[in-house]
């Protein structure tokens, strides 16, 4: 469930870049008192600039969620091998006890006489 909601997170970052560099671009353009070629430039450069903007944070959630992997993968690991150990724990204590039993049932029994003969 966190995994969804920094992933949700990320994406309404993600668009919230987006739509401010497409308002801000637009805003320019009507307010610039220069020429067309001028504009296209600045636009151009605009366009590159959000695109680098667009790609870092693309690569920061990228690693973030690299992260975030390699965390669950860690822990989920640990849970194995406590699991692991545990079951080992389990299964070594149940012979035991069987092994005790099969001693106590062996001492117990009377003693077979040979038959006579």
């Amino acid at each position: 469930m966190a995994q969804r909601d920094t992933g949700m997170e990320i994406g309404a970052f993600f668009a919230g870049v987006l739509v401010g560099g497409l308002i801000g671009a637009a805003t320019a353009l009507l307010m610039a008192p220069q020429s067309g070629e001028d504009t296209r430039k600045q636009i151009a450069k605009t366009g590159e600039e959000l695109r680098d903007r667009t790609q870092d944070i693309l690569e920061d959630a990228r690693e973030r969620a690299d992260a975030t992997v390699a965390d669950a993968r860690r822990r989920a690991e640990r849970i194995v091998e406590e699991a692991r150990e545990k079951a080992d724990q389990v299964v070594n204590e149940a012979r035991e006890r069987v092994e005790h039993a099969i001693e106590e049932g062996k001492q117990a029994a009377p003693k077979e006489n040979p038959p006579a003969g």
